[in-house]
């Protein structure tokens, strides 16, 4: 590959990296070409973009970034397929899912950034799919805050009602 190519690729891998807040490292040396289209499609399905980078471009686009990708530790070897995301657990749950419809052992998660912290290794899959996103927790915190006032509500409701069917009572005798 040519100096000028490699400074491409470097920039495109620099874009994907501003764009999306999360990237998780993963290995799909092994699937054939119909299962990576088929991981391709529920990527596309899922907002993840994937993408396959040579660990060396993936390094210096990291090293142009000032991240320390030391952490990655072993991560950056062998073939590596990168899923972008802005949900933190969205590529998680989708190595679970495509590994459960197809009964494949790949991808194989290497390692993860995301929330602003580094995961190494597949064991760390299940603590992936555990995180809640931004939006999920937004959520969370809204119905917990509606809870109260949907109580009283009723409560107010509830005794309105109780008064009408007496008043109406009196008024029919």
């Amino acid at each position: 590959m040519k100096k000028e190519d490699k400074a491409i690729v470097i920039s495109q891998i620099e874009e994907n990296l501003k764009s999306f807040s999360h990237y998780y490292l993963t290995e799909t040396q092994g699937l054939n070409a119909a299962q990576v289209s088929n991981l391709r499609r529920l990527c596309n399905k899922n907002e993840v973009k994937m993408v396959v980078v040579k660990n060396k471009l993936f390094i210096k686009a990291l090293e142009n970034m000032g991240v320390d990708y030391t952490q990655f530790g072993d991560a950056l070897k062998n073939n590596t397929a990168v899923l972008f995301s802005n949900v933190g657990n969205a590529p998680a749950k989708l190595i679970k899912e495509f590994r459960k419809d197809k009964a494949n052992e790949k991808p194989i998660l290497k390692a993860a950034y995301v929330e602003e912290c580094f995961y190494v290794g597949e064991n760390q899959l299940d603590a992936l799919c555990a995180i809640k996103s931004k939006n999920e927790l937004i959520g969370e915190i809204i119905g917990l805050l509606q809870s109260p006032a949907k109580n009283v509500i009723s409560a107010l409701q509830s005794g309105a009602n109780t008064i009408h069917g007496v008043l109406t009572t009196l008024s029919e005798r």
